[in-house]
Protein backbone atom coordinates (compact mmCIF):
# COMPACT_ATOMS: atom_id res chain seq x y z
CA UNK A 1 0.00 0.00 0.00
CA UNK A 2 1.81 3.04 -1.29
CA UNK A 3 0.43 5.76 0.97
CA UNK A 4 2.21 8.63 2.64
CA UNK A 5 2.77 8.72 6.37
CA UNK A 6 0.39 11.67 6.49
CA UNK A 7 -2.45 9.58 5.00
CA UNK A 8 -1.62 6.57 7.16
CA UNK A 9 -1.86 8.61 10.35
CA UNK A 10 -5.24 10.02 9.32
CA UNK A 11 -6.55 6.54 8.46
CA UNK A 12 -5.30 5.14 11.74
CA UNK A 13 -7.09 7.86 13.67
CA UNK A 14 -10.32 7.22 11.74
CA UNK A 15 -10.12 3.48 12.30
CA UNK A 16 -9.44 4.09 15.98
CA UNK A 17 -12.52 6.31 16.36
CA UNK A 18 -14.76 3.90 14.42
CA UNK A 19 -13.55 0.92 16.43
CA UNK A 20 -13.96 2.77 19.71
CA UNK A 21 -17.46 4.01 18.92
CA UNK A 22 -18.51 0.56 17.67
CA UNK A 23 -17.33 -1.11 20.86
CA UNK A 24 -18.92 1.57 23.06
CA UNK A 25 -22.19 1.37 21.08
CA UNK A 26 -22.40 -2.40 21.29
CA UNK A 27 -21.60 -2.29 24.98
CA UNK A 28 -24.27 0.35 25.72
CA UNK A 29 -26.99 -1.43 23.72
CA UNK A 30 -26.25 -4.74 25.43
CA UNK A 31 -26.23 -3.06 28.82
CA UNK A 32 -29.61 -1.44 28.14
CA UNK A 33 -31.10 -4.77 27.08
CA UNK A 34 -29.67 -6.49 30.12
CA UNK A 35 -30.95 -3.70 32.36
CA UNK A 36 -34.51 -3.93 31.00
CA UNK A 37 -34.45 -7.71 31.23
CA UNK A 38 -33.24 -7.69 34.83
CA UNK A 39 -35.68 -4.94 35.72
CA UNK A 40 -38.60 -6.87 34.21
CA UNK A 41 -37.92 -10.10 36.12
CA UNK A 42 -37.12 -8.22 39.32
CA UNK A 43 -40.43 -6.37 38.99
CA UNK A 44 -42.34 -9.62 38.41
CA UNK A 45 -40.61 -11.28 41.35
CA UNK A 46 -41.39 -8.39 43.67
CA UNK A 47 -45.11 -8.46 42.79
CA UNK A 48 -45.80 -12.20 42.68
CA UNK A 49 -43.74 -13.05 45.73
CA UNK A 50 -46.00 -10.81 47.79
CA UNK A 51 -47.92 -13.28 50.02
CA UNK A 52 -51.14 -11.26 49.81
CA UNK A 53 -51.22 -11.30 46.00
CA UNK A 54 -50.36 -15.00 45.88
CA UNK A 55 -53.13 -15.78 48.37
CA UNK A 56 -55.67 -13.75 46.40
CA UNK A 57 -54.77 -15.53 43.15
CA UNK A 58 -54.90 -19.01 44.73
CA UNK A 59 -58.26 -18.11 46.28
CA UNK A 60 -59.57 -16.84 42.94
CA UNK A 61 -58.48 -20.09 41.24
CA UNK A 62 -61.04 -21.98 43.38
CA UNK A 63 -63.93 -19.76 42.24
CA UNK A 64 -66.34 -20.72 39.50
CA UNK A 65 -65.39 -17.56 37.58
CA UNK A 66 -61.74 -18.09 38.38
CA UNK A 67 -60.32 -16.50 35.19
CA UNK A 68 -62.44 -13.36 35.61
CA UNK A 69 -61.58 -12.95 39.30
CA UNK A 70 -57.88 -13.55 38.61
CA UNK A 71 -57.99 -10.93 35.82
CA UNK A 72 -59.61 -8.48 38.25
CA UNK A 73 -56.83 -9.08 40.78
CA UNK A 74 -54.11 -8.56 38.08
CA UNK A 75 -55.76 -5.30 37.01
CA UNK A 76 -55.43 -4.09 40.58
CA UNK A 77 -51.66 -4.36 40.22
CA UNK A 78 -51.33 -2.84 36.72
CA UNK A 79 -49.03 -0.11 37.95
CA UNK A 80 -46.72 -2.42 39.88
CA UNK A 81 -46.58 -4.88 36.98
CA UNK A 82 -46.06 -2.13 34.37
CA UNK A 83 -48.94 -3.39 32.21
CA UNK A 84 -49.90 -0.77 29.62
CA UNK A 85 -51.74 -2.93 27.01
CA UNK A 86 -49.25 -1.64 24.39
CA UNK A 87 -45.90 -3.18 25.16
CA UNK A 88 -46.72 -5.29 28.22
CA UNK A 89 -49.90 -7.39 28.66
CA UNK A 90 -51.27 -10.03 30.99
CA UNK A 91 -53.09 -13.25 30.12
CA UNK A 92 -54.98 -15.87 32.05
CA UNK A 93 -54.25 -19.20 30.39
CA UNK A 94 -55.65 -22.67 30.68
CA UNK A 95 -53.20 -24.51 32.92
CA UNK A 96 -53.42 -27.71 30.89
CA UNK A 97 -53.31 -26.47 27.27
CA UNK A 98 -51.88 -22.95 27.52
CA UNK A 99 -54.77 -21.49 25.57
CA UNK A 100 -55.86 -17.92 26.34
CA UNK A 101 -58.95 -17.50 28.49
CA UNK A 102 -58.77 -13.75 28.91
CA UNK A 103 -56.21 -10.99 28.85
CA UNK A 104 -55.29 -7.41 28.00
CA UNK A 105 -53.57 -8.17 24.74
CA UNK A 106 -55.08 -8.20 21.27
CA UNK A 107 -53.32 -11.39 20.14
CA UNK A 108 -55.32 -13.74 22.35
CA UNK A 109 -56.08 -15.97 19.39
CA UNK A 110 -52.50 -16.48 18.26
CA UNK A 111 -50.51 -16.32 21.48
CA UNK A 112 -47.44 -18.48 20.99
CA UNK A 113 -46.59 -21.22 23.47
CA UNK A 114 -43.22 -20.14 24.88
CA UNK A 115 -40.72 -22.18 26.93
CA UNK A 116 -41.93 -20.44 30.11
CA UNK A 117 -45.59 -21.38 29.34
CA UNK A 118 -44.51 -24.99 28.82
CA UNK A 119 -42.72 -24.85 32.16
CA UNK A 120 -45.87 -23.50 33.84
CA UNK A 121 -48.04 -26.25 32.18
CA UNK A 122 -45.73 -28.79 33.78
CA UNK A 123 -46.44 -27.19 37.16
CA UNK A 124 -43.32 -25.05 37.70
CA UNK A 125 -42.81 -21.31 37.54
CA UNK A 126 -41.64 -20.19 34.10
CA UNK A 127 -39.19 -17.34 34.78
CA UNK A 128 -36.41 -18.17 32.33
CA UNK A 129 -34.86 -15.11 30.62
CA UNK A 130 -33.39 -14.91 27.11
CA UNK A 131 -31.63 -11.72 26.07
CA UNK A 132 -31.74 -12.67 22.40
CA UNK A 133 -35.50 -13.28 22.37
CA UNK A 134 -37.86 -10.63 20.98
CA UNK A 135 -39.93 -10.65 24.17
CA UNK A 136 -39.78 -11.02 27.95
CA UNK A 137 -42.32 -13.24 29.77
CA UNK A 138 -43.23 -14.86 33.03
CA UNK A 139 -45.67 -17.79 33.43
CA UNK A 140 -46.92 -18.68 36.96
CA UNK A 141 -49.18 -21.75 37.56
CA UNK A 142 -52.15 -21.62 39.97
CA UNK A 143 -54.17 -24.78 40.69
CA UNK A 144 -57.78 -24.50 41.82
CA UNK A 145 -60.23 -27.17 43.01
CA UNK A 146 -61.59 -27.89 39.60
CA UNK A 147 -59.05 -26.46 37.12
CA UNK A 148 -55.51 -25.22 36.64
CA UNK A 149 -54.66 -21.71 35.47
CA UNK A 150 -51.58 -19.79 34.39
CA UNK A 151 -50.98 -16.11 34.98
CA UNK A 152 -48.85 -15.02 32.04
CA UNK A 153 -47.14 -11.61 31.68
CA UNK A 154 -45.52 -10.81 28.32
CA UNK A 155 -43.48 -7.75 27.25
CA UNK A 156 -42.73 -7.34 23.52
CA UNK A 157 -39.61 -5.23 24.24
CA UNK A 158 -40.96 -2.33 22.21
CA UNK A 159 -39.54 0.14 24.74
CA UNK A 160 -36.20 -1.61 24.68
CA UNK A 161 -36.17 -1.66 20.90
CA UNK A 162 -37.21 1.99 20.77
CA UNK A 163 -34.53 3.03 23.25
CA UNK A 164 -31.90 0.89 21.50
CA UNK A 165 -32.85 2.46 18.18
CA UNK A 166 -32.67 5.95 19.66
CA UNK A 167 -29.34 5.09 21.27
CA UNK A 168 -28.08 3.69 17.97
CA UNK A 169 -29.05 6.95 16.24
CA UNK A 170 -27.22 8.90 18.95
CA UNK A 171 -24.15 6.68 18.52
CA UNK A 172 -24.21 7.19 14.75
CA UNK A 173 -24.50 10.94 15.21
CA UNK A 174 -21.72 10.89 17.79
CA UNK A 175 -19.66 8.74 15.43
CA UNK A 176 -20.07 11.24 12.62
CA UNK A 177 -19.16 14.14 14.90
CA UNK A 178 -16.29 12.08 16.32
CA UNK A 179 -15.07 11.28 12.81
CA UNK A 180 -15.14 14.96 11.90
CA UNK A 181 -13.26 15.91 15.05
CA UNK A 182 -10.83 13.02 14.63
CA UNK A 183 -10.14 14.04 11.04
CA UNK A 184 -9.32 17.55 12.18
CA UNK A 185 -7.23 16.35 15.11
CA UNK A 186 -5.50 13.71 13.02
CA UNK A 187 -4.66 16.30 10.38
CA UNK A 188 -3.16 18.53 13.06
CA UNK A 189 -1.35 15.59 14.67
CA UNK A 190 -0.14 14.27 11.33
CA UNK A 191 1.10 17.72 10.33
CA UNK A 192 2.87 18.10 13.68
CA UNK A 193 4.60 14.76 13.26
CA UNK A 194 5.09 14.62 9.51
CA UNK A 195 6.40 18.17 8.94
CA UNK A 196 9.68 17.66 10.88
CA UNK A 197 10.04 14.21 9.33
CA UNK A 198 9.62 15.72 5.86
CA UNK A 199 12.20 18.34 6.81
CA UNK A 200 14.57 15.57 7.89
CA UNK A 201 13.88 13.71 4.64
CA UNK A 202 14.71 16.76 2.53
CA UNK A 203 17.83 17.36 4.62
CA UNK A 204 18.87 13.71 4.15
CA UNK A 205 18.39 14.06 0.39
CA UNK A 206 20.55 17.19 0.39
CA UNK A 207 23.22 15.44 2.44
CA UNK A 208 23.08 12.46 0.07
CA UNK A 209 23.75 14.85 -2.82
CA UNK A 210 26.67 16.42 -0.92
CA UNK A 211 24.92 19.64 0.16
CA UNK A 212 25.55 20.38 3.86
CA UNK A 213 24.61 24.07 3.69
CA UNK A 214 21.13 23.73 5.28
CA UNK A 215 20.33 21.74 8.39
CA UNK A 216 16.86 21.15 9.88
CA UNK A 217 16.05 22.98 13.10
CA UNK A 218 13.96 21.48 15.90
CA UNK A 219 14.34 22.51 19.54
CA UNK A 220 11.60 20.19 20.81
CA UNK A 221 12.43 17.82 23.66
CA UNK A 222 10.52 14.91 22.12
CA UNK A 223 11.87 12.00 20.10
CA UNK A 224 11.68 13.88 16.80
CA UNK A 225 13.65 16.76 18.30
CA UNK A 226 16.29 14.33 19.53
CA UNK A 227 16.32 12.64 16.11
CA UNK A 228 16.77 16.02 14.39
CA UNK A 229 19.68 16.99 16.63
CA UNK A 230 21.23 13.56 16.20
CA UNK A 231 20.87 13.86 12.43
CA UNK A 232 22.53 17.30 12.48
CA UNK A 233 25.38 15.89 14.54
CA UNK A 234 25.75 12.97 12.16
CA UNK A 235 25.64 15.32 9.15
CA UNK A 236 28.29 17.53 10.76
CA UNK A 237 30.57 14.57 11.37
CA UNK A 238 29.95 13.31 7.84
CA UNK A 239 30.78 16.74 6.43
CA UNK A 240 34.00 16.86 8.46
CA UNK A 241 34.84 13.34 7.35
CA UNK A 242 34.30 14.23 3.70
CA UNK A 243 36.39 17.37 4.13
CA UNK A 244 39.12 15.27 5.74
CA UNK A 245 38.91 12.76 2.89
CA UNK A 246 39.18 15.56 0.34
CA UNK A 247 42.15 17.03 2.20
CA UNK A 248 43.68 13.57 2.52
CA UNK A 249 43.19 12.96 -1.18
CA UNK A 250 44.74 16.32 -2.02
CA UNK A 251 47.63 15.60 0.35
CA UNK A 252 48.03 12.13 -1.14
CA UNK A 253 48.24 13.53 -4.65
CA UNK A 254 50.64 16.22 -3.53
CA UNK A 255 52.65 13.63 -1.62
CA UNK A 256 52.89 11.33 -4.65
CA UNK A 257 53.85 14.27 -6.83
CA UNK A 258 56.53 15.35 -4.34
CA UNK A 259 57.92 11.83 -3.97
CA UNK A 260 58.00 11.43 -7.74
CA UNK A 261 59.74 14.78 -8.11
CA UNK A 262 62.24 14.10 -5.33
CA UNK A 263 63.15 10.69 -6.70
CA UNK A 264 63.16 11.76 -10.33
CA UNK A 265 65.91 14.34 -9.76
CA UNK A 266 68.58 11.94 -8.39
CA UNK A 267 67.50 9.19 -10.78
CA UNK A 268 67.91 11.56 -13.73
CA UNK A 269 71.35 12.60 -12.48
CA UNK A 270 72.43 9.01 -11.92
CA UNK A 271 71.18 7.96 -15.35
CA UNK A 272 72.85 10.88 -17.12
CA UNK A 273 76.22 10.32 -15.48
CA UNK A 274 75.98 6.54 -15.86
CA UNK A 275 75.21 6.86 -19.60
CA UNK A 276 78.18 9.16 -19.99
CA UNK A 277 80.43 6.64 -18.22
CA UNK A 278 79.26 3.89 -20.60
CA UNK A 279 81.20 5.67 -23.33
CA UNK A 280 84.63 6.17 -21.68
CA UNK A 281 86.25 7.67 -24.78
CA UNK A 282 87.46 11.20 -24.12
CA UNK A 283 86.74 11.04 -20.35
CA UNK A 284 89.67 11.61 -18.07
CA UNK A 285 90.21 9.68 -14.87
CA UNK A 286 89.52 12.81 -12.86
CA UNK A 287 86.21 13.41 -14.64
CA UNK A 288 85.20 9.77 -14.24
CA UNK A 289 85.91 9.87 -10.49
CA UNK A 290 83.87 13.07 -10.24
CA UNK A 291 80.96 11.43 -12.07
CA UNK A 292 81.10 8.37 -9.83
CA UNK A 293 81.14 10.63 -6.78
CA UNK A 294 77.97 12.35 -8.03
CA UNK A 295 76.30 8.97 -8.61
CA UNK A 296 77.16 7.84 -5.04
CA UNK A 297 75.90 11.16 -3.59
CA UNK A 298 72.60 10.98 -5.47
CA UNK A 299 72.21 7.32 -4.45
CA UNK A 300 72.71 8.30 -0.81
CA UNK A 301 70.13 11.03 -1.28
CA UNK A 302 67.61 8.52 -2.67
CA UNK A 303 68.34 6.19 0.23
CA UNK A 304 67.71 9.04 2.70
CA UNK A 305 64.39 9.91 1.02
CA UNK A 306 63.25 6.28 1.10
CA UNK A 307 64.28 5.88 4.75
CA UNK A 308 62.41 9.05 5.73
CA UNK A 309 59.33 7.91 3.79
CA UNK A 310 59.42 4.53 5.52
CA UNK A 311 59.71 6.26 8.90
CA UNK A 312 56.70 8.47 8.19
CA UNK A 313 54.65 5.55 6.88
CA UNK A 314 55.39 3.63 10.08
CA UNK A 315 54.26 6.66 12.08
CA UNK A 316 51.03 6.77 10.05
CA UNK A 317 50.44 3.05 10.58
CA UNK A 318 51.26 3.31 14.28
CA UNK A 319 53.80 0.51 13.95
CA UNK A 320 56.95 2.43 14.83
CA UNK A 321 58.50 1.32 18.11
CA UNK A 322 59.90 3.59 20.79
CA UNK A 323 62.39 2.62 23.46
CA UNK A 324 61.44 4.73 26.49
CA UNK A 325 63.86 5.13 29.37
CA UNK A 326 64.97 7.69 31.93
CA UNK A 327 67.97 9.66 30.68
CA UNK A 328 69.83 12.95 31.08
CA UNK A 329 68.55 15.52 28.59
CA UNK A 330 71.54 17.76 29.36
CA UNK A 331 73.99 15.00 28.42
CA UNK A 332 72.07 14.36 25.17
CA UNK A 333 72.25 18.07 24.30
CA UNK A 334 76.02 18.14 24.80
CA UNK A 335 76.46 14.85 22.90
CA UNK A 336 74.61 16.31 19.91
CA UNK A 337 76.47 19.61 20.29
CA UNK A 338 79.83 17.82 20.16
CA UNK A 339 78.72 15.69 17.20
CA UNK A 340 77.73 18.81 15.22
CA UNK A 341 80.85 20.85 16.06
CA UNK A 342 82.77 19.62 13.03
CA UNK A 343 79.96 20.67 10.66
CA UNK A 344 79.76 24.06 12.42
CA UNK A 345 83.49 24.57 11.97
CA UNK A 346 83.29 23.57 8.33
CA UNK A 347 80.71 26.31 7.79
CA UNK A 348 82.56 28.75 10.08
CA UNK A 349 79.46 29.12 12.29
CA UNK A 350 79.66 30.49 15.81
CA UNK A 351 78.03 27.52 17.57
CA UNK A 352 77.20 27.59 21.31
CA UNK A 353 75.11 25.87 23.99
CA UNK A 354 73.65 27.43 27.16
CA UNK A 355 71.76 25.62 29.93
CA UNK A 356 69.53 28.23 31.60
CA UNK A 357 68.42 26.08 34.56
CA UNK A 358 69.35 22.69 35.91
CA UNK A 359 67.84 20.02 33.69
CA UNK A 360 66.30 16.92 35.34
CA UNK A 361 66.34 13.35 34.14
CA UNK A 362 63.42 12.87 31.71
CA UNK A 363 61.50 9.82 30.50
CA UNK A 364 61.55 9.27 26.75
CA UNK A 365 63.27 7.67 23.78
CA UNK A 366 66.79 9.07 23.95
CA UNK A 367 67.77 8.21 20.38
CA UNK A 368 64.59 9.77 18.94
CA UNK A 369 64.96 12.96 21.00
CA UNK A 370 68.58 13.29 19.85
CA UNK A 371 67.37 12.73 16.27
CA UNK A 372 65.01 15.72 16.69
CA UNK A 373 67.85 17.86 18.12
CA UNK A 374 70.12 16.95 15.20
CA UNK A 375 67.36 17.86 12.73
CA UNK A 376 66.78 21.23 14.44
CA UNK A 377 70.49 22.06 14.38
CA UNK A 378 70.99 20.76 10.81
CA UNK A 379 68.20 23.03 9.54
CA UNK A 380 69.78 25.98 11.34
CA UNK A 381 73.14 25.23 9.67
CA UNK A 382 71.57 24.75 6.22
CA UNK A 383 69.64 28.02 6.20
CA UNK A 384 72.36 30.16 7.80
CA UNK A 385 75.07 31.64 5.64
CA UNK A 386 78.63 30.59 6.43
CA UNK A 387 79.98 32.46 9.41
CA UNK A 388 76.57 32.82 11.02
CA UNK A 389 75.46 32.31 14.60
CA UNK A 390 73.66 29.18 15.81
CA UNK A 391 72.88 28.74 19.52
CA UNK A 392 71.31 26.06 21.69
CA UNK A 393 69.54 27.07 24.90
CA UNK A 394 67.67 24.80 27.30
CA UNK A 395 65.87 25.00 30.61
CA UNK A 396 63.05 23.77 32.80
CA UNK A 397 59.63 25.31 33.51
CA UNK A 398 57.64 23.46 36.18
CA UNK A 399 57.03 19.92 34.84
CA UNK A 400 58.31 20.71 31.36
CA UNK A 401 61.76 20.96 29.80
CA UNK A 402 62.51 22.95 26.66
CA UNK A 403 65.29 23.17 24.11
CA UNK A 404 65.56 26.06 21.63
CA UNK A 405 67.82 26.26 18.56
CA UNK A 406 68.20 29.83 17.26
CA UNK A 407 70.03 31.12 14.18
CA UNK A 408 70.52 34.40 12.31
CA UNK A 409 69.95 32.80 8.91
CA UNK A 410 67.77 33.70 5.95
CA UNK A 411 64.50 33.25 7.87
CA UNK A 412 61.09 32.18 6.60
CA UNK A 413 58.30 34.35 5.15
CA UNK A 414 55.45 34.81 7.64
CA UNK A 415 52.89 33.10 5.41
CA UNK A 416 55.12 30.00 5.13
CA UNK A 417 55.70 29.49 8.88
CA UNK A 418 52.52 27.36 9.45
CA UNK A 419 53.61 25.00 6.63
CA UNK A 420 57.13 24.12 7.82
CA UNK A 421 56.00 20.84 9.43
CA UNK A 422 54.20 19.68 6.28
CA UNK A 423 55.82 16.84 4.40
CA UNK A 424 58.19 17.86 1.59
CA UNK A 425 57.73 21.53 2.41
CA UNK A 426 60.81 23.68 1.86
CA UNK A 427 60.97 27.45 1.67
CA UNK A 428 63.99 27.54 -0.61
CA UNK A 429 63.73 24.31 -2.60
CA UNK A 430 66.85 24.91 -4.68
CA UNK A 431 69.02 25.57 -1.62
CA UNK A 432 67.49 22.59 0.19
CA UNK A 433 68.32 20.19 -2.61
CA UNK A 434 71.84 21.56 -2.82
CA UNK A 435 72.28 20.84 0.90
CA UNK A 436 70.71 17.40 0.67
CA UNK A 437 67.35 18.25 2.29
CA UNK A 438 64.26 16.15 1.62
CA UNK A 439 61.63 18.32 3.28
CA UNK A 440 60.71 15.45 5.61
CA UNK A 441 62.95 16.16 8.61
CA UNK A 442 60.63 18.50 10.49
CA UNK A 443 57.64 16.25 9.76
CA UNK A 444 59.46 13.33 11.37
CA UNK A 445 60.58 15.55 14.28
CA UNK A 446 56.98 16.67 14.84
CA UNK A 447 55.77 13.06 14.94
CA UNK A 448 58.47 12.05 17.45
CA UNK A 449 57.71 14.99 19.77
CA UNK A 450 53.97 14.31 19.55
CA UNK A 451 54.57 10.68 20.64
CA UNK A 452 56.25 12.11 23.75
CA UNK A 453 53.19 14.32 24.39
CA UNK A 454 55.36 17.31 23.73
CA UNK A 455 55.22 20.28 21.38
CA UNK A 456 57.51 21.73 18.74
CA UNK A 457 57.07 25.29 17.50
CA UNK A 458 58.88 27.55 15.05
CA UNK A 459 59.19 31.35 14.93
CA UNK A 460 60.93 33.18 12.15
CA UNK A 461 61.41 36.57 10.53
CA UNK A 462 62.50 36.85 6.94
CA UNK A 463 66.12 37.96 6.72
CA UNK A 464 66.64 37.92 10.51
CA UNK A 465 66.67 34.29 11.49
CA UNK A 466 64.66 31.44 12.95
CA UNK A 467 64.12 29.82 16.33
CA UNK A 468 62.62 26.37 16.84
CA UNK A 469 61.65 25.17 20.30
CA UNK A 470 60.92 21.65 21.53
CA UNK A 471 58.98 21.25 24.80
CA UNK A 472 58.74 17.87 26.56
CA UNK A 473 57.07 16.67 29.78
CA UNK A 474 59.58 15.52 32.38
CA UNK A 475 57.51 12.44 33.16
CA UNK A 476 57.26 11.49 29.51
CA UNK A 477 54.12 10.45 27.61
CA UNK A 478 50.90 9.86 29.54
CA UNK A 479 50.58 6.32 28.19
CA UNK A 480 53.79 4.49 28.98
Amino acid sequence: MNKSLYTKLVLIMLMLIISLMSVVGAFLINEIRAFYLDDFYQQMKTVFEDPEIAADLYSAADDENAASRMATIIKTYYGQLGIDSRTRNYYILNGDTGSVITGSGTDTENLAITPNILTAISGSEGTMSDMNASYMDVALPFEGKSARYIVYIKDNKADVQSLSSALFDIIIEALLVGLLISVLLSLILAKTMVTPIQSLTRAAERVASGDFSQKPSNDAKDEIGVLTRTFNGMAGKLENTLDDLKKSEAMRREFVANVSHELRTPITSIRSYAETLLDPDGISDETRDEFLSVIVTESDRMTKIVQDLLTLSRFDAGSIEFSFETFSLEKSIYDVYNAMQLEAQRRSHHFSVTIKTELPQIYGDRARIEQVLINMISNAFKYTRDGGVVSITAGRKEELVWVCVRDNGIGIPEEDVPKVFDRFYRVDKARSRESGGTGLGLSIASEIVARHNGKIALNSKLGKGTSITMTLPVEGPYEK
